[in-house]
């Protein structure tokens, strides 16, 4: 039981450091799209 329940737990923040890598990646790669967006637009 105890073993169950602690394997939940690490399962739990495996996927909650996850999330916050994948929005953090996200972000970059939403600034990288603004940085290409704004250099075409200014040619």
């Amino acid at each position: 039981m105890m073993f169950k329940r602690l394997l939940i737990i690490a399962c739990v923040a495996c996927l909650s450091v996850g999330c916050a890598t994948l929005e953090g990646a996200g972000k970059d790669i939403e600034k990288a799209g603004k940085a290409i967006q704004e250099a075409v637009d200014s040619e």
